[in-house]
């Protein structure tokens, strides 16, 4: 690896790939549903490893890869006699992710591999992280370091960062959070720990999140179908830049995909008005050694990589400000969860499901009388 500092790349500096990377988080997208990747280089494949705490360095993480691709070809043999070709199977994950950017069968064969794969190392290092002497706090305490390392060096480095804001959610927050849900599971909170960075201007967020898909979690890790992105019309805003541009015909889904799936916010006590980027990702996390030191022997097998679960949101200054106007403001927010939830709490269903901000009350109903015969 250099020592020079990451470089932060622009508009006008992103890949096919980070484009394709971008769009997926945005959407709240499965990585699962790709037909292709789009690296063009073994260092593009190198920094996407690392960021997913793989480092294509060193022996133990190599043979790690090795283990998990093995799984990966066993299960798809095993389970729907898949052929995988000899020359295939014998290429390293590095190999097989320049295979999956090319085209032909072999690339689909590679594609398929590395889908498995994805599943296998999430699922082991969840086991993993069970089998771990490690409380919540400890973990948290693990993200929230390198969250702050990777943001401190940004900071450091001047990039178009005016604010970066993290914390954990306070209990009363979660019990609200809860209350307020059809469904109240603690397994559904995914801002546990959550962080906001806000930029210089619109044109900077594109390039913040690259940065941060390429240092702090890779895109493939992000949680599909908990992202809100009402601040980009993605095909407008490509369209509007000369490089993007040249990048939408390459991409592997249609340009008007998000026209016609559609971005909803996902809260109903979120006003209309408000703008943001948000998404949850499974953020990647090295276990300490001296952590591993206290693990049962068996947990040596699944490597030495867990996850965290972490929300995150970004947004520029000028956006960030009106949505601190009327219905938009956090206060405000926090006021029509507060009110559903004691509606709820004294009343239960007979109250109503809860109501868009911008939806007036439903007019009372008259009692209609039961004729007699």
């Amino acid at each position: 690896m250099s020592d020079e500092p990451p470089r932060f790349r622009t508009l006008d500096d992103l890949s096919v790939a980070e484009l394709e990377g971008i769009r997926l988080v945005l959407r709240g997208g499965s990585v699962i549903d790709w037909h292709r990747l789009n690296f063009e280089s073994e260092r593009e494949v190198d920094e996407f490893l690392r960021a997913q705490e793989m480092d294509p360095g060193r022996p133990a993480d190599r043979a790690r890869c090795e283990a998990i691709k093995s799984a990966a070809i066993s299960y798809l043999r095993r389970t729907f006699d898949f052929p995988v070709p000899r020359h295939v199977a014998d290429k390293d994950v590095r190999e097989l992710m320049m295979l999956a950017s090319s085209k032909g069968h072999r690339q689909l064969c590679a594609c398929a591999i590395l889908k498995v794969m994805h599943i296998i190392h999430h699922l082991e290092a969840r086991e993993l992280l069970f089998m771990l002497p490690i409380s919540d706090q400890e973990l948290f305490h693990l993200v929230e370091q390198k969250v702050y390392r990777v943001i401190g060096g940004m900071l450091a480095q001047g990039f178009p960062i005016l604010e970066f804001i993290g914390g954990r959610k306070n209990k009363d927050s979660l019990y609200t959070k809860l209350l307020s849900k059809r469904e109240t599971h603690a397994a559904q909170i995914y801002d546990k720990l959550r962080f906001r960075v806000v930029t210089r201007a619109a044109e900077d967020i594109f390039p913040t999140m690259n940065y941060l898909l390429r240092h702090l979690f890779a895109f493939n890790y992000v949680v599909p179908r908990e992202s809100t992105n009402t601040l980009f019309p993605f095909r407008e805003y490509c369209l509007s830049h000369p490089h993007l541009a040249q990048l939408l015909p390459r991409l592997q889904l249609g340009d008007d995909f998000e026209e016609q799936s559609g971005q909803l916010l996902d809260n109903v006590f979120t006003a209309k008005s408000y703008r943001v980027v948000h998404f949850v990702m499974d953020m990647p996390l090295r276990v300490p050694q001296e952590v591993m030191d206290q693990a049962p022997p068996a947990a040596w097998a699944l490597g030495q990589v867990i996850f965290g679960q972490v929300e995150f949101q970004v947004i520029d200054r000028e956006t960030e400000q009106a949505n601190e106007m009327g219905d938009a403001s956090h206060d405000a927010y926090k006021r029509r969860q507060q009110d559903a939830v004691a509606r709820r709490l004294k009343v239960g269903v007979q109250g109503g499901p809860p109501r868009p901000p911008s939806e007036p009350p439903p007019p009372p109903t008259k009692r209609r009388r039961r004729k007699t015969s």
